[in-house]
């Protein structure tokens, strides 16, 4: 692709998303029936808003969901810290449920708005951000060039490129350079990622480590984990985790097999879609399994075969009731899910082969002991058996990637160092402004 083909796309889009803006109120009702958008929020997705812009400098955050949102809640607060306003966009209920219980009004949470030229135009109209920081990969065009027509600088931070998205981008490299160019900056998670973001034109680049590791483990209600941990008891118990199409099928299967010589073993079964919950208790019903569901409070038994975590933000809960986690989308998926906080929350680490998304994490916790990688079912099921008879192993790959984790610690730091040129400017900015307001 040409760099005159890749701007006349980038300006078809921009066409197309003007053309499209009255015919997605129709979509996003849908998404409203299905629990996906507050109805009551829906004008947010169009720049809407209800909220004045408060006096003073303003950071535009973005975090997509609720991984990326727990990941750059440390950096919003020393940001906050500074005197600094911050506006928090999310993409997701779940992650404004998260904004909301982590940082209170300490900011302004609204949802981002669709990527159409129109819905981003009142949003930036509105808030007038000085900064704009986005986690992850987000990479949405329209805001993209907005940002850039504003002169707004943007900073891309705990930046990652996958596989995929990595070779898709790369065949339209003139189209990715086109966008990245308007970027200040760009902190990546890994040298790989470092090395990608450089290739398809992102200048300069950081690499800063993973956010992730410099949060703190997930919260947990500690009346409701003595209550279910009183329930298991001295059962001994594994948890398949953040499971994909088909990974708990596997780990039913491992159960039933563990369970010849483990009479009394408990499997704890977290889909990372929630959602899936019926489909997966009649599954497990066909399989003569008792299943205990956490998302109507039903106790576990000692008969109960498998806890099913089908509730959202209690991946703290359902690691803590455990020491030896499957971290899923690895084994009949691809790309893997974040072993970080198995691995702080004191757990054996076991995961299919299949984790480029997060291939840097799972290396290092690898290379210390603290994780394995196993290829199918029953080197699954060798492997939870294993741990649950060698206590001394188990403690040592816990021991080893809590060590892991502290060594990988810093990208906080090293994230601030990187946005210092833009975020210094607005301290001095905000101090200002308030001492102009104390005068008067």
């Amino acid at each position: 692709m040409s760099e005159r083909w890749a701007r006349t796309l980038l300006s078809t889009y921009r066409l197309a998303g003007a053309v499209a803006y009255p015919l997605v109120g129709g979509y996003v009702a849908w998404r409203s029936t299905r629990g996906k958008e507050e109805a009551g929020r829906r004008r947010e997705r169009y720049g809407f808003t209800a909220i004045a812009r408060p006096r003073g400098p303003i950071v535009w955050m973005h975090a997509a969901s609720v991984g990326e949102t727990n990941a750059v809640v440390p950096l919003i607060e020393r940001i906050v810290g500074y005197g600094i306003g911050v506006v928090m966009t999310t993409g997701t209920v779940t992650s404004a449920r998260v904004v909301k219980e982590r940082l209170g009004d300490r900011v302004i949470h609204q949802y981002v708005p669709l990527d159409l030229k129109p819905a981003v135009s009142r949003f930036l109209s509105h808030w007038s951000p000085d900064l704009a920081i986005i986690a992850e990969s987000e990479i949405w065009p329209m805001t993209i060039l907005e940002l850039g027509a504003r002169r707004v600088p943007q900073v891309l931070v705990n930046g990652r490129l996958s596989d995929r998205s990595f070779a898709a981008w790369k065949k339209r490299n003139h189209l990715a350079e086109a966008l990245l160019e308007n970027l200040a900056h760009v902190v990546a998670q890994s040298e790989t990622d470092g090395e990608r973001f450089t290739a398809l034109g992102a200048r300069p680049v950081t690499v800063s480590g993973n956010l992730k590791v410099d949060t703190d483990p997930p919260l947990v209600d500690q009346a409701c984990l003595a209550r279910i941990g009183g329930e298991i008891g001295a059962r001994p118990s594994w948890a398949a985790v953040s499971t994909h199409e088909g990974e708990e099928a596997v780990a039913a299967d491992v159960h039933a097999l563990l369970k010849s010589r483990h009479p009394d073993i408990l499997t704890i079964i977290v889909p990372r879609h929630p959602e899936r919950g019926d489909a997966l208790l009649a599954r497990f019903a066909e399989k003569g399994l008792k299943v205990a569901r956490r998302s109507r409070d039903e106790p576990v038994t000692p008969d109960t075969d498998i806890l099913l975590g089908d509730t959202i933000g209690e991946m703290g809960l359902y690691l803590r009731l455990t020491e030896i986690a499957f971290v899923g989308r690895s084994l009949l998926a691809e790309g893997g899910q974040n072993p970080l906080e198995p691995a702080m929350l004191d757990t054996a680490v076991l995961s299919g082969k299949n984790v480029q998304n997060f291939r840097d994490a799972y290396q290092q916790l690898i290379e210390r002991g603290g994780a394995r990688l196993v290829h199918d079912r029953d080197m699954l099921a060798g492997a939870v058996n294993f741990l649950l008879n060698n206590e001394g192993k188990r403690r040592e790959m816990i021991v080893a990637g809590r060590a892991a984790v502290e060594d990988m610690r810093g990208a906080l730091a090293t994230t601030l160092r990187a946005l210092e040129p833009y975020i210094q400017p607005l301290i001095v900015k905000a101090r200002l402004e308030d001492a102009s307001a104390r005068r008067r």
